[in-house]
């Protein structure tokens, strides 16, 4: 029998009712595992209502009880870090030392709304006029909500909601209906840890669930996290019913490598970082841009390192990539690469005929190489979100940041080089939010914060870190003037000397 995925609604599991689920596969043999309920209006209604009632009691707690609460759950995380990791390679397919890798990045937010009362801090000015002081202090806003993409079905709640409910906020969370199972389990375990009842739900659904809540009068802010024309989506159609909005979109993210560069390292790091987590991820280095004549040798590398990674199951110990998370998506993916060569690429490696003995139906596709890929070619423009790295050929390092900067997208870059200036200069000149300097995957730790330029973020904030706080409280300024206790009135007597 099919296993149902249903709602986390008030603190206890509550069954769909719209009458409509969509399928859950294992990616690694494309059976329907599981199916997931998907909400109608109503009950976007219900949780949000759940969310609004909690609000009345939760915004108004302490610090210390609200700490209270993150620390026991941060120890329950850390103790189910197996069991979410399993689940999310169950769905997703991600290779279960990755799962425990996504984990672990959404605990170091966990962490960080531990220590959220040195975050929420006010300021204090005193005699800015005479006997006036001025104070400013941040509020929380209400309900909140997140929308969480398919690629980290754990990892990106965890960079919403532990911070919005530190804040004193309450959560509506509408996760991936493609893999949807581990954000019930953080519900579950954050309810173990004594979150009352209502402060974070996990709402299941499609389209119909988001426009719910971006069209809810209750609902005073959205985070998102997906592709660009989602976000886009998102921001204008949330903004517009006067929420607020942090939508990071996609990506296309280059990795300069100049004639000094450790061609090794550079090497290694294009590898782990086009082909990791089978590319699924936004921040996937999958445009390396070779500068001057390194550029074969770096190819030569390339390949020889890609050929000797492992695909199987994710929960095969043996495996360093898995399967996609859909078929079709598996299939998009394929295309960049069967219609690469009359684009004028050269096919160095294609994986797109690649299989799995004894797993053949699961979503399965090698890794591909393409070289002398053209900025106009589809494998270039588009985020392919799957395992295909294309090489570009510049001659100088001016070329490659115009490359670079004329993309319309600018999450996460990266140059690799010896050379301490042109580093500095890189990370002046590009244009992107996020940049390694021979660190392929620039994701900052949780107490920076994480986003792009251009068209991988709509809204004004990134996500978590100190952009995450300011997103999910608001400003308040009180400006106060006392009479001085020797000016009181004839007749009260304050213990003050009088000044007449």
């Amino acid at each position: 029998m099919t296993k149902t995925v249903n709602h986390w609604i008030g603190g206890k599991t509550v069954e769909g009712t719209s009458g409509k689920y969509g399928p859950v596969t294992d990616p690694a043999t494309g059976a329907v595992t599981t199916q997931v309920a998907l909400a109608s209006t109503e009950e976007v209604d219900a949780a949000v209502a759940a969310a609004k009632a909690a609000y009345a009691t939760w915004g108004t707690s302490s610090l210390a009880q609200r700490t209270a609460v993150l620390f026991r759950y941060r120890a329950l995380l850390d103790a189910h870090r197996d069991d979410i990791a399993t689940l999310i390679t169950a769905e997703h397919g991600k290779v279960h030392s990755d799962a425990l890798g996504e984990v672990a990045r959404g605990l170091e937010i966990v962490e960080l709304a531990c220590g959220i009362t040195t975050q929420l801090k006010g300021e204090l000015s005193t005699q800015v006029s005479n006997r006036v002081d001025v104070s400013s202090i941040r509020q929380s806003l209400g309900v909140v909500a997140g929308i969480t993409p398919f690629n980290f079905p754990a990892m990106v709640p965890m960079w919403m909601f532990p911070l919005a409910i530190a804040c004193g906020n309450t959560f509506v969370l509408k996760p991936s209906e493609k893999d949807p199972s581990a954000a019930n389990l953080l519900a579950e375990l954050a309810a173990e840890a004594g979150l009352p009842d209502g402060v974070l739900n996990v709402l299941h659904g499609d389209k119909v669930a988001v426009d719910g809540l971006l069209n809810h009068p209750d609902v005073a802010a959205v985070s998102f996290v997906g592709s660009t024309p989602i976000a886009r989506y998102i921001h204008a159609t949330a903004s517009a019913n006067g929420k607020r909005v942090q939508a990071l979109g996609g990506a296309k993210n280059h990795m300069l490598v100049l004639p000094d560069a450790d061609l090794d390292a550079a090497a290694d790091a294009a590898v782990s970082a086009a082909y990791g987590s089978a590319g699924e991820r936004c921040m996937a280095i999958s445009a390396v841009v070779a500068v001057g004549a390194i550029g074969d040798e770096l190819v030569a590398k390339i390949r020889e390192r890609a050929e000797k990674i492992t695909i199987g199951p994710g929960n095969d110990p043996a495996s360093e990539m898995g399967p996609l998370i859909t078929a079709a998506h598996r299939d998009k993916v394929a295309s960049y690469v069967t219609g690469a060569a009359a684009q004028g690429a050269e096919v160095v490696l294609d994986g797109t005929g690649h299989t799995v003995e004894g797993f053949e139906d699961g979503h399965w596709i090698g890794l591909s190489l393409l070289d002398k890929v053209s900025t106009d070619s589809d494998a270039y423009k588009d985020e392919i979100f799957g395992p295909v790295l294309c090489v570009l050929r510049v001659g100088t390092y001016e070329d490659g940041v115009a490359l670079m900067n004329a993309s319309p997208f600018g999450n996460g870059t990266a140059i690799f080089t010896r050379d301490g200036g042109a580093a500095r200069r890189f990370q002046l000149e590009i244009q992107a939010g996020m940049v390694g300097v021979n660190v392929p995957i620039p994701v900052p730790v949780g107490y920076h914060s994480f986003g792009g330029w251009k068209d991988s973020l709509f809204g004004d904030h990134h996500i978590y870190g100190n952009d995450g706080v300011h997103f999910y409280t608001r400003g308040k300024v009180t400006t106060t003037r006392w009479p001085d206790p020797a000016d009181a009135p004839a007749g009260v007597d304050l213990g003050f000397p009088r000044n007449h």
